[in-house]
């Protein structure tokens, strides 16, 4: 193609004289005078440049200049850049990166009008752009360079100018052509570009609908549209997925008059589409259909969008049926006739499942009078793979509906929970179909672990509704038969305990009472026998996913008699304990969290042995100091702290039998730990004392111990005495120069609140200039620069006030919410790294995307 206009000189052009004293307002001095290196660093191909990221950053940087002044001035007052951009139309060995990256800042520069004007002037856009730039160059092979070019005219289309210049340099034809490029980032970006292109074309919401009639369309617009209708009509299905990804990108992003004037026109040709067999580009079809069915113009007004989709409906197959199904299932306003069409289709294969199965033959007539058709069975029966796909999609598209304010009503409730559990019984084998179907597809299904994760999940969502008795014993039985079968994977294992608990929340309540129902106890007591054996598989994730269901159960129920009854009646709180000693360090953390929960509920110690009442208790305390500070792994130490703190903040017993004894152990042992959310979690638990010791209200579990003194009320002194014996100012001041910035900032908050508690109470006179306090601040000084091997020592309030006063914590939280490379990231330290690199070789370039 040839670029109208364009001449053959390559020397820079005679550009519009710059205007004096303007460099100050677009970029700061020190930057103007590293660019002008560092262009030339780019325009040298000799040299080796900075990796991908630091172009991108650069880029980045441009972006904000140009965001905020005017690019104009930009150019006039860095004429580096300019010379840049000329550089890259000389005959040269160039970087494709820096090519791609001068094509972007060119559009970067180009989106402001005036700029674009400037540079027309110098005929370096047709250059850059047109067939005389890196289009009719080896250059242009390079993906980077491609992506980079359309970039580019992505930026610059911002203004009419911009559009005209699209139709003069023949631009449009090579996006036509982009749209089958091997690279799909590339292929993307085109399809995206025409989009953009399409709608700055077109008139805006003041200008009115344009005209049925192709001429009076803008040139770019008429080429597009006849583009796509071109591509509509193709027998290839690439191209046809192109014109329909197109369209979506359209009718997604724009909602202007226009665009029901364009769906009008190309309806057609999309609805003929469906008279081919197969439907071509099935997926991309569905796509373009919800985005016209969610565009709020098109979705309201009568332009046989309905009428399509319920044809498209009847068209697809059921794997590409679902997702459409679902799609308008989900839209707010759509005809209750074609809702109803898509939950059939969306319940089909289920449909088909139970027919298959069903004893006696013919219809089952479960799922309302729909059954699965010939269509159907055959798109789930043929092979594994097929049956599989189509009842996870449909599995989880029905999981995605069952939440929704606008699923169907009334909800099939009771057959959807029969065909979840007609799937894991044909999955585990204990289904015993009589048809050959039935047979078949308990064949094609057994031991399949996708659909019993996917009938799981999708059994546990529907725990949120009722369902007949005898439907719920058969959903208790069919996950106590997962729970128990050696062939369950762990995956699976993990799924059975997260349903089983969801059943048993959802379990039928006497009115008043939060005790699990007798049918629920009976099941309990079928269920703890299997738990046991379970906390002693051989699989560890096994094991983890017992003691997560543990957790879950007694933090619901440990304070409800039957549950208390049938755990302290097992030997499920024994393994637990044993758990805590665990080879692996994820069982070990479950470990202490069940155990913790267990002791909060008093279920650790057997209702037998009342000669030593509370022994078990401290046992469990002295054993979790002990992980706390013997275990080599941090999420069991994590765990002890979380435990810690939750028994602190609800009075456990052995916490409140001696309070700052327990707090001062656990603050020296988390102070030396090397987690940083160890320590964190310690600042947490000092946070909880500190609140209950200036009598803050607090949450108490069902078994704590409320302490025998009060809250203090006395002088403010007398209400940091606790603060200071447990030394939890020399751990909170020590974590305030922590390496790891969250802990930082967590003692920061800690002190600031401290600060704020005590600030307006005059009880106590500081002594600022003590000596003591002085030898304090020094001490902090060099905590502050490193050196932390100096401890304290014993502290007194008023020296903890006086240097609290001294400390500018709020400069420290400030500076502590900036991110670590914020000196960094500013644009003089981005030119100098890039300057830095020049002759050396980049051994350590990463790519970006």
């Amino acid at each position: 193609m040839r670029v109208a206009g364009a001449r053959t000189r390559t020397h820079t052009p005679n550009w519009p004289t710059r205007c004096p004293g303007i460099s100050s307002l677009t970029m700061d001095p020190e930057c103007s005078q590293l660019l002008p290196a560092l262009c030339a660093v780019l325009a040298d191909p000799r040299q080796p440049m900075a990796d991908d990221t630091c172009l991108e950053k650069l880029l980045d940087w441009f972006k904000t200049i140009t965001e905020a002044g005017s690019s104009l001035l930009l150019l006039q007052g860095n004429p580096c850049l300019v010379e840049l951009l000329c550089h890259m139309l000389k005959p040269q060995d160039l970087s494709s990166r820096v090519l791609a990256f001068s094509l972007r800042l060119t559009g970067v520069l180009a989106a402001q009008e005036d700029c674009f004007q400037y540079l027309q002037q110098g005929e370096l856009l047709p250059k850059l752009f047109g067939e005389a730039g890196p289009l009719g160059g080896a250059a242009w092979t390079s993906p980077t360079v491609r992506s980079g070019w359309i970039q580019g005219l992505r930026s610059l289309a911002q203004h009419p100018s911009a559009l005209h210049f699209l139709a003069d340099c023949g631009a449009v034809d090579t996006i036509f052509s982009l749209q089958e490029d091997s690279s799909l980032f590339v292929a993307s970006a085109a399809g995206q570009l025409l989009v953009h292109i399409l709608g700055l074309s077109m008139p805006g919401p003041a200008g009115g609908p344009p005209s049925l009639q192709a001429g009076d369309w803008p040139a770019c617009a008429q080429k597009i549209v006849g583009h796509i209708e071109e591509s509509l009509r193709a027998t290839a299905t690439p191209q046809i997925t192109q014109a329909l990804n197109v369209l979506t990108t359209t009718f997604g992003h724009c909602h202007d008059p226009w665009t029901q004037v364009l769906w009008v026109r190309l309806s057609p040709l999309v609805a003929g589409l469906l008279e081919k067999d197969p439907v071509p580009a099935a997926h991309s079809l569905v796509d373009l259909l919800l985005s016209v069915a969610r565009s709020p113009g098109l979705s309201s007004s009568s332009c046989g969008l309905w009428e399509t989709l319920a044809q498209t409906l009847s068209h697809l197959s059921p794997t590409q049926a679902g997702p459409l199904a679902l799609g308008i299932l989900k839209l707010q306003d759509c005809p209750q006739a074609l809702r109803a069409q898509a939950f059939a289709v969306l319940l089909q294969p289920l449909a088909c499942v139970l027919k298959a199965t069903a004893q006696d033959p013919g219809p089952s007539g479960v799922l309302d009078g729909i059954v699965g058709d010939s269509m159907t069975a055959d798109m789930l029966l043929p092979s594994k793979a097929a049956c599989v796909g189509l009842l996870c999609r449909t599995l989880a598209h029905l999981e995605l509906l069952l939440p929704l304010p606008q699923r169907p009503c009334p909800w099939p409730q009771a057959p959807l929970l029969g065909a979840a559990v007609t799937l894991l019984q044909l999955c585990g084998g204990s289904a015993r179909p009589t048809s050959d179907a039935g047979r078949h597809l308990c064949a094609l299904l057994l031991g399949c672990v996708r659909v019993q994760r996917a009938a799981l999940d999708f059994l546990g969502t529907l725990s949120e509704g009722t369902g007949p008795r005898e439907l719920v014993t058969q959903v208790f039985a069919v996950l106590l038969e997962y729970l128990r079968s050696p062939d369950s994977s762990p995956t699976v294992l993990k799924k059975a305990f997260q349903a089983t608990f969801r059943w048993l929340l959802s379990s039928p309540k006497t009115p008043g009472c939060w005790d699990l129902d007798p049918h629920a106890l009976l099941f309990l007591r079928d269920l703890l026998p299997v738990l046991q054996k379970r906390l002693c598989s051989p699989c560890w994730e096994v094991r983890d996913s017992g003691l997560e269901f543990l957790t879950q159960m007694t933090r619901h129920w440990g304070g409800q008699a039957g549950f208390r009854h049938a755990l302290l009646a097992s030997e499920v709180p024994k393994l637990t304990e044993q758990l805590l000693r665990d080879p692996e360090s994820y069982v070990r953390a479950s470990a202490v969290t069940a155990m913790g929960q267990l002791s909060s509920q008093g279920l650790c110690v057997p209702p037998a042995g009342p000669e030593h009442p509370g022994g078990q208790q401290k046992s469990l305390l002295a054993e979790l100091l002990h992980i706390l500070s013997t275990d080599s792994e941090g999420f069991p130490r994590r765990a002890v702290m979380q435990v810690f703190t939750q028994w602190l903040r609800d009075s456990h017993a052995d916490v409140a039998g001696d309070t700052e004894q327990f707090v001062a152990g656990v603050l020296q042992v988390a102070s030396q730990d090397l987690d940083w959310e160890v320590r964190a979690q310690g600042l947490e638990l000092a946070l909880v004392f500190l609140e209950q010791t200036l009598g803050q209200p607090r949450s108490h579990c069902p078994c704590a111990v409320t302490p025998a003194v009060a809250a203090p009320v006395g002088p403010l002194a007398q209400a940091l005495q606790p603060l200071c014996r447990v030394r939890l100012f020399e751990f909170a001041f020590r974590a305030l120069f922590d390496c790891d910035r969250p802990v930082a900032q967590k003692s920061c908050d800690l002190l600031l609140f401290l600060r704020a508690k005590t600030a307006s109470s005059g009880s106590l006179q500081e002594s600022r200039s003590s000596p003591h306090v002085a030898s304090v601040e020094a001490a902090l000084q060099r905590w502050q620069a490193g050196d932390q091997a100096q401890p304290l020592g014993d502290l007194e309030p008023e020296v903890v006030l006086a240097v609290l006063r001294s400390l500018d914590l709020e400069g420290l939280q400030g500076a502590l919410a900036e991110s670590s490379d914020h000196v960094e990231k500013s644009p003089q330290s981005l030119l100098q790294d890039m300057l830095a690199t020049v002759g050396v070789l980049g051994g350590n370039e990463a790519d970006c995307y």
